[in-house]
């Protein structure tokens, strides 16, 4: 077929179908990545931008198809700068379902397990904390090593207790100023300071405390409990998302579907059984 808008793509076979595919699930995970955040608009624009020269360079307008064509060139390294972050957190997805990653529990053909995370001490705390309006935040590691925000804290290393979280986050002590990262089953560290998010879109009557839930959880993988100083609400945040004034039973639902993965750990009972002495 001839013309100025040659189609060359009629015969479609079983490659181009997956390629197709392939392609609609992996715009579909990049828009999951991005939802929520401020890098969509700056994809769209992007991608706005991309399309915009393709028509230029197919009506055959040189001078403007040159000039589009330089800020093209070096997109893919201006698309690096500008998504430094979702693409840190996209390849920790990847690695996340990788072999690699299931293999990394084992050790000299033997599993290595884990040590149980109680979710009862934190849902305790929480519903504590929040008659009492005192403010949390408290984040949970999972595949994102947050080692490098605990060492912006003091070092724990502790059982974890619902005593203990009572403590550090008590307006008199001094660890209460911050966020208490739980890596491995173990309080790892207290009053650690986190990225604040910078996206528009977070409404005003979020505060810092919030703000800097999301922003770690925009970068990792992280899932992050706040408890509000001002109406004493409980929140949890996750992929940049908040799921505000959950109550004491959708909160231990939440952090055993997010945080416990193993059938022996889906079960509350069987979960929290260690905690019933916290």
């Amino acid at each position: 077929m001839s013309g100025p808008f040659p189609i060359n793509f009629l015969r479609f076979g079983w490659i181009d179908a997956a390629d197709v595919l392939l392609v609609t699930m992996l715009l579909y995970q990049l828009y999951k990545l991005l939802r929520g955040s401020v890098a969509l608009n700056v994809a769209l624009g992007l991608v706005s931008f991309y399309l915009l020269y393709l028509v230029v360079k197919a009506t055959g307008m040189e001078l403007l198809s040159k000039i589009l064509g330089q800020f093209m060139s070096v997109g893919v390294l201006a698309s690096i700068i500008l998504f430094q972050q979702e693409i840190r957190r996209f390849l920790l997805n990847v690695g996340k379902a990788t072999a690699l990653e299931r293999m990394r529990g084992w050790t000299w053909g033997r599993p290595v397990e884990a040590a149980p995370l109680a979710i009862s001490p934190f849902v305790e705390a929480a519903k504590s904390l929040s008659t009492k309006l005192t403010g949390a935040l408290i984040c949970f590691s999972q595949a994102s090593d947050l080692s490098s925000f605990a060492e912006s804290g003091d070092r724990l290393d502790a059982e974890i207790s619902k005593r203990l979280l009572l403590a550090i986050f008590n307006k008199t002590s001094p660890l209460h100023d911050g966020a208490v990262i739980v890596a491995n089953g173990r309080l790892l560290a207290a009053r650690c300071i986190l990225p604040v998010s910078e996206n528009p879109d977070v409404p005003a009557s979020l505060g810092l405390r919030h703000r800097a839930a999301i922003g770690l959880s925009e970068i990792t993988d992280a899932v992050v409990l706040v408890v509000s100083e001002e109406t004493g609400a409980m929140s949890l945040v996750h992929h940049g998302e908040v799921y505000r004034n959950l109550t004491t039973a959708e909160l231990r639902t939440r952090l055993n579907e997010w945080l416990l993965t193993t059938p022996a750990q889906a079960n509350p009972a069987v979960a929290d059984s260690a905690a019933l002495s916290a």
